[in-house]
């Protein structure tokens, strides 16, 4: 087990469906400032990280760090893991009892017990990015800021159409885990970002396209690092992001008391930037506090993870101070 984990103990929570959990181990890890000393950020992972977003295997260490955008000399870091992703021994074979609103509860009762009233920022991409919307939901004066990075406050027709799909790998395919990343990564990147890779370049010890190698080589990795029903699970929080079902949707939106900060990604094939813009207009029809940028990308949802510099340029205004 991971020796940087820390553990909060969380009794008697009732999931949104109605399933009781008597008690849950909801695992963290700190970085920077001592808490207590520092402006605290929350960074929410995505559907196949975790709670280590810096150091030797950080999934963020280009954007955390000493002296980086989100500098560890000035902030207190904190990052909880999704319960059932497996990082911290804990798996959750009933997946379907919970929804991306619950683990938003978790961890507000997480910082609740730390002693955190509220946060600089909750920062997210992808289903972190939808954790934190559900959060500021929940709490509308939770953070000073919200920025969800290539995510949504809900959960679009097309984003539960693929995690649909994903969940049928999941469930029939001979090789799941394998199989449903293979799937996945068409959704994560674009034919643009493909072809500059790629260009029909073949594989010549293999006899194959070197597409095709690099689609095997993502399953076999992930297989062995990622459980099925940690993959089950996150797969199925993605598809139930849902910040609120009313018709006036931005009105409701609009009660979160944080400046919110829209990052999306114009080629993003996963949560489509044409949505956010939707969003940011509505908005900001009454709300002064919403801002939209744009990262501009061939690499589709992941980009978010590979054009550290044009993301550098527009979180480094929020973490001046």
């Amino acid at each position: 087990m991971n020796q940087k984990l820390v553990y909060i103990s969380i009794e008697d929570f009732t999931t949104q469906r109605g399933f009781q959990l008597s008690k849950l181990q909801l695992s963290y890890e700190l970085f920077g400032m001592k808490l207590g000393t520092a402006p605290v950020v929350l960074v929410n992972h995505a559907l196949t990280a975790n709670s280590s977003v810096i150091g030797e295997m950080g999934w963020w260490q280009d954007i955390i760090g000493e002296n980086k955008t989100i500098d560890t000399n000035k902030f207190t870091i904190i990052s909880f893991n999704i319960p059932g992703n497996g990082y911290d021994g804990l798996l959750i074979e009933n997946y379907q009892d919970f929804v991306a609103k619950d683990i938003a509860n978790l961890f507000l009762i997480g910082l609740r017990k730390l002693g955190i009233l509220q946060l600089h920022s909750i920062i997210g991409g992808s289903l972190g990015g939808g954790i934190a919307w559900e959060m500021a939901g929940l709490n509308p004066s939770i953070a000073q800021h919200i920025i969800p990075i290539a995510a949504d406050w809900k959960s679009t027709d097309w984003l539960i159409a693929n995690c649909s799909i994903q969940e049928q790998f999941l469930l029939n395919s001979k090789n799941p885990v394998h199989d449903a990343r293979m799937h996945a990564m068409m959704c994560y990147r674009t034919p643009a970002s493909y072809k500059a890779k790629f260009n029909r370049s073949v594989h010549e010890e293999l006899k194959i396209f070197n597409i095709e190698s690099w689609l095997l080589h993502h399953g076999k990795k992930l297989q062995e690092r990622f459980q099925l029903s940690a993959y089950k699970m996150m797969n199925h929080l993605l598809r139930t992001i849902e910040v609120t079902n009313a018709s006036n949707w931005a009105f409701e939106l609009n009660k979160i008391k944080a400046q919110i900060h829209l990052v999306a990604i114009d080629s993003d094939l996963f949560f489509l930037a044409q949505e956010n813009k939707e969003t940011y207009k509505k908005m900001a029809e009454s709300n002064p506090n919403v801002f939209y940028h744009e990262i501009v990308s061939i690499h589709g949802h992941d980009a978010f993870l590979i054009e550290f510099d044009q993301l550098d340029k527009i979180l480094k205004p929020l973490f001046k101070s």
